[in-house]
């Protein structure tokens, strides 16, 4: 039984640097990293890893900030965080870990595009991105890929998408749009909450569908007046919140699935960035 474990770096490279003690070597910042190096060498012993692909996003501005301005930039990132993303790709490489470093695209949109390419595979038992955002739940497709927590060591398909923000995997864009999400910079429409994008996106598919006028909608939600003027408002806006939720398929990725079954560290790499990290035990796990 082979499981494709797809993680999300920035992320587990955020909450490394937040979470973890600082540790700084030759002058630099290196706490994020070395407990990225151990957090990620545990995971490679679980029998149930036979392959696994991360993305970071080594490059935090992407094509959407051309679409528009006000989305997710680098500004006000800690200079130590952003300074250990080079070193953090290092890292997974060392570890055998195949490493997706984007900059025309994001990191979510590596994980999206090839969870569908290795849920293709008939000899993949299941995908599982390991991430928390809100926006990879739209890959979710029962029961070839899912959202994975790896501390739980849960796995959440359409229904736990579903419990969790109210809404079908297909329909997370839309929702997004609606509610806004401000880890991505993108607000929005005033008035609508995640309860009431939930229960018009329960009639209709997305946000071109909705229509203008609220007596159509024929739904038991208060305030529905004021909610479908502003959504005709900023009609074009919401549009446009949807496209940047909307995670791309065509990322220009040339692994294959067998390219990602994880074959072992490479011992020459992982030994220098251990010594360098004074991490000695990662290194000892994979001692021969």
């Amino acid at each position: 039984m082979s499981y494709v474990y797809l993680v999300d770096g920035t992320y587990e490279l955020f909450r490394a640097f937040y979470g973890a003690p600082s540790s700084v070597k030759n002058g630099r910042e290196v706490g994020a990293t070395r407990a990225l190096l151990r957090s990620f060498s545990g995971m490679l012993l679980d029998p149930d890893v036979t392959h696994i692909g991360i993305a970071f996003d080594t490059v935090i501005e992407s094509f959407r900030n051309d679409l528009f301005p006000g989305y997710k930039t680098g500004a006000g990132i800690d200079p130590d965080l952003l300074s250990q993303f080079p070193l953090a790709e290092q890292a997974t490489r060392a570890l055998g870990i195949v490493t997706w470093s984007m900059i025309d695209f994001e990191a979510d949109d590596a994980l999206a595009a090839f969870a569908a390419r290795a849920a293709a595979d008939p000899t993949i038992e299941q995908v599982r991105i390991c991430s928390p955002d809100k926006d990879l739940c739209q890959c979710v497709r029962d029961p070839k890929i899912v959202t994975y927590d790896r501390r739980q060591k849960k796995a959440f398909d359409s229904a736990g998408v579903r419990e969790r923000l109210g809404v079908a995997p297909e329909q997370v864009p839309s929702w997004l749009a609606l509610v806004g999400d401000t880890a991505d910079g993108i607000p929005g429409i005033p008035r609508w909450g995640e309860k009431s994008a939930a229960n018009v996106l329960s009639k209709y598919r997305n946000v071109s569908e909705i229509p203008d006028d609220p007596g159509s909608w024929q739904l038991p939600i208060r305030g529905a007046p004021a909610l479908a003027s502003e959504l005709a408002r900023a009609r074009e806006a919401a549009l446009l919140y949807e496209k940047l939720a909307t995670l791309r398929l065509d990322v220009p990725i040339s692994e294959t699935v067998d390219d990602t079954r994880f074959r072992g560290v490479d011992q020459v790499e992982l030994r220098k960035l251990c010594e360098m990290l004074d991490a000695d035990d990662v290194l000892a796990r994979f001692s021969n």
